[in-house]
């Protein structure tokens, strides 16, 4: 099978489906151009092996086909800056633009498509369409580990077109060899700390992660699920009344399997969801009517850092608190910090989902872990055992 690495680019145009769905403000500024830089290195191999690039994504979620709004025009400057090189823009990714500049394309030249969403059956993974793209390179590259949880036409139909030319690029690749480094061959102990609100989305994962961790540290709103299970009163603080059967179970899996479930043993609570809110400490059992978990104490981010300072292999998956607001940040920035010192002592460190991910940029920390993720959905469908159709897609059977 070619990788991106032992395949001959020359004289190839090369289809590249990357993930540039990236936010973007009010003027059409780009506000986080991560995705956009993790592509540059399959783009660049596919130059400078004397090749040419189609490069086609997504941007947002256009309801009722073409809008300005969605356009990825927008994105085209940056790009020409982080390539050095002017970049064509094709006004329609299956249209005439696009099929008269990619049949005349010379070798190093760029060129973007517009958004694939203003087509429906872009998701819909509808094949004609599929074959309306493959029509446009001699290779398939697919770089967008952010979809590749989406059976679409770009993202996985498309390679039935290209049975003898489908690649990973750089961030692909890298995506699985990180995910499978921490799920498929752990150097242990092996901890994965598992943060944000709701239990109820993390369920898949925490089931799947207690046959192979060594250590759980459970965080952020989904702590008081646990703890009113247990039967504590939780005052405010995000709880899932109907999960407190599931919480419980669990914490009974996590003793039947051995794995050493940590929880938070104080918890840095407020009288409103406000940076302005009044706080004290608390035991995360017993806070008053009206008050609401919004972060970990300095008791509980010793004992995390604890662990995670023992690990070898870390995954983490969400925050240990409100940490958008400098007042709830310190425990995030506490586990953050755990994970970078772990990792200065030989852990491989493996960051993802949205908002791990934020809070890691937010610290200044992404170049201190050994990889952070680009994928959301993506990652935490693969961390749950799923098959991905982006990667069954060029694994295949």
């Amino acid at each position: 099978m070619y990788t991106i690495e032992n395949y001959n680019f020359k004289g190839k145009r090369a289809l590249i489906r990357v993930d540039f769905n990236v936010p973007l403000n009010e003027k059409f500024e780009i506000t986080d151009d991560t995705r956009m830089r993790a592509a540059v290195p399959t783009i660049k191999k596919v130059l400078t092996g004397g090749g040419s690039v189609l490069l086609m994504s997504h941007l947002g979620r256009p309801k009722d086909g073409p809008d300005a709004k969605f356009s990825l025009k927008h994105i085209l400057p940056h790009l020409e800056k982080l390539l050095g090189q002017q970049v064509k823009f094709a006004d329609d990714c299956i249209g005439e633009s696009a099929r008269t500049q990619a049949a005349t394309m010379q070798v190093g030249d760029v060129i973007l498509l517009e958004n694939l969403r203003f087509y429906k059956e872009e998701e819909k993974g509808d094949e004609a369409f599929a074959g309306k793209l493959a029509k446009l390179g001699d290779v398939w590259i697919n770089d967008a580990f952010g979809t590749a949880h989406r059976a679409h036409a770009s993202t996985a139909v498309i390679a039935k077109f290209y049975p003898d030319a489908k690649l990973f690029g750089y961030v692909m690749q890298g995506e699985l060899d990180g995910v499978d480094r921490v799920m498929k061959n752990p150097v242990r102990p092996f901890t994965a700390i598992m943060g944000g609100s709701k239990v109820s989305s993390k369920i898949d994962i925490i089931t799947n992660l207690l046959g192979k961790v060594d250590n759980l540290i459970l965080g952020g709103g989904m702590t008081y699920t646990f703890k009113k299970a247990l039967g504590g009163h939780v005052g405010a603080s995000l709880c899932e009344e109907d999960k407190l059967h599931l919480a419980l179970d669990i914490i009974k899996k996590a003793k039947e399997k051995g794995v050493n479930l940590v929880l938070s043993n104080q918890t840095l609570i407020a009288d409103a969801f406000s940076n302005d809110a009044n706080t004290k400490i608390a035991d995360p059992m017993d806070i008053p009517d009206g008050w609401e978990g919004l972060d970990i104490g300095p008791e509980t981010m010793e004992r995390f850092a604890e662990v995670i300072e023992a690990s070898k292999t870390i995954l983490w998956n969400g925050p240990v608190g409100v940490f958008e607001m400098p007042k709830f940040a310190e425990g995030t920035k506490a586990v953050a910090e755990s994970i970078v010192k772990a990792t200065e002592k030989g852990a491989f460190s493996l960051i993802g989902g949205g908002d791990s991910v934020a809070a890691i940029n937010q610290f200044g920390l992404a170049d201190k872990v050994s990889y952070v993720s680009t994928g959301g959905g993506a990652l935490l469908e693969y961390i749950e055992g799923k098959e991905l159709p982006g990667i069954e897609a060029i694994r295949g059977k």
